[in-house]
């Protein structure tokens, strides 16, 4: 077995926990776990099925103290830690290369950032939104969660975070209105996230990637910057290119969404001028 363990998020995950636990039995990690956090829907039990450890927590609010809870309770063992999500997978060769590659790395490295890939609707997107990635692959202790409503990232404590030559897929299988629905849920979280961003002094003073790219984001008009996120990825980015998966995608998560961010901005300083 490979020295990690991974951790899944879960909340009514029923149509993907089968899928991701088959396929990280390929990379054989030493522990997994679920983390449940809602009434049941099925999950726990096929997690059981699969002989795989579940874990119960209330809802925090957001994902990254739910995440952090996770670190902070469950027994992990493991010299290394794979944040994976239910709708999420490794491609076979990132676990081939993780198989022969992770007992080999360097002690000064804390994490590991592997390329984010997606699904949507049918298709793959290769354009618009690609060359994206994560920290998914941290030290036991040494990483944590950022704490933030949205776009949390892994940061670690000390040593540094590697590109590795590896990916892993985003596919969600759920039906269009309940991506929608889930969707409108970020959208709340986003705009909860960007207000935070622009009070707080600090944050402005030491921005982190992630918020550079907010900052210059958010600096544009409202609802114009939705359109023009939009054209940027449909068209100078090629997203044309991948038909009509790819024009989903983008309209949908590019336009909609962000569309719906500002909406959800302007609902919140209307309520609180301050």
């Amino acid at each position: 077995m490979i020295d990690i363990a991974a951790i899944i998020l879960v909340g009514q995950e029923r149509l993907h926990i089968r899928r991701c636990l088959e396929k990280l039995r390929s990379l054989e990690p030493c522990q997994i776990f679920v983390v449940e956090s809602q009434q049941s829907d099925g999950t726990h039990e096929i997690s059981i099925e699969m002989g795989v450890a579940t874990a119960y927590n209330k809802w925090p609010g957001f994902y990254a103290k739910q995440f952090n809870w996770a670190l902070d309770n469950l027994p992990i063992k493991a010299h290394w830690v794979l944040r994976i999500d239910a709708d999420e997978y490794l491609t076979p060769e990132t676990i081939h290369r993780l198989k022969e590659e992770l007992p080999n790395i360097p002690d000064d490295v804390s994490g590991l950032n592997i390329e984010l890939k997606r699904k949507f609707r049918g298709g793959e997107i290769r354009h618009g939104t690609v060359g994206i990635r994560q920290a998914r692959i941290f030290r036991y202790g040494i990483g944590r969660c950022e704490d933030r409503a949205m776009d949390e990232h892994i940061v670690v404590s000390q040593g540094r975070i590697i590109d590795f030559d590896g990916a892993f897929y985003d596919d969600s299988l759920m039906p269009f209105e309940e991506w929608k629905a889930k969707h409108r849920g970020y959208a709340k979280r986003e705009a909860m996230d960007a207000i935070s961003l622009f009070n707080n002094p600090e944050r402005l003073a030491n921005p982190s990637s992630t918020d550079l790219k907010k900052i210059r984001y958010y600096k544009l008009p409202p609802y114009f910057r939705a359109f023009a996120y939009f054209c940027i990825r449909y068209f100078l980015k090629f997203g044309f290119l991948d038909g009509l998966p790819g024009f989903r995608w983008n309209f949908w998560q590019g336009l909609w969404y962000r569309w719906l961010v500002d909406k959800e901005i302007h609902s919140l300083c209307v309520e609180d001028p301050k």
